[in-house]
């Protein structure tokens, strides 16, 4: 059984790399580092946590690795985008009954990092004078939120992908023509 992403031996030169020590703490991460995590969890979560919620988990890692294969294909049909967006719906679904599933039974807290960081701006804001806000000390709970822009989004892919092509041909990047600006 796999307990870490770490035990999870590299593949390939370019296809997944070894992970960091503790995953939860990675920074500044690429799409492809989204992408290896999301495509090693199923044996790093499997087990973790008592039935019937492993068997959830595992439904819904599997269905969220098989929403990204589909909406990151290079080439898309009128089936391919019909089978996206079903699965869309039953994705969307699943982790809101994930979310529900979990809010319920178990309790979850902050990192000790967050906490950490935390009491470091509230002394901050204590030492410049400001008002610092009447919170709880020690470890604060936290739920699974999936009032999100990046979760609301997830259902404009399939039209996306029918206006605009392939999500990997284009960019929402601004870009400044300077031969506009003359004029």
């Amino acid at each position: 059984m796999v307990h870490s992403f770490r035990q999870i031996p590299s593949f390939g030169f370019d296809t997944i790399r070894v992970f960091a020590n503790n995953a939860s703490e990675m920074k500044k991460l690429a799409a492809q580092d989204f992408e290896d995590l999301l495509q090693c969890s199923i044996p790093v979560f499997e087990g973790l946590i008592p039935e019937p919620f492993n068997s959830r988990l595992m439904k819904l890692l599997y269905r969220m690795a098989e929403w990204h294969a589909l909406a990151k294909l290079c080439v898309q049909t009128d089936r391919t985008l019909e089978t996206l967006q079903k699965l869309t719906e039953e994705f969307g679904k699943l982790m809101r009954q994930f979310r529900d599933l979990c809010n319920d039974n178990f309790q979850t807290f902050k990192l000790p990092k967050e906490q950490v960081n935390r009491k470091c701006r509230n002394a901050e804001k204590a030492a410049a004078g400001g008002a610092v806000p009447n919170v709880q000390q020690g470890k604060r709970c936290k739920t699974l939120n999936l009032f999100t822009y990046k979760f609301h989004a997830l259902g404009d892919y399939v039209s996306a992908i029918s206006l605009f092509g392939p999500s990997d041909s284009f960019s929402t990047q601004l870009v400044r023509n300077p031969s506009i600006l003359n004029h």
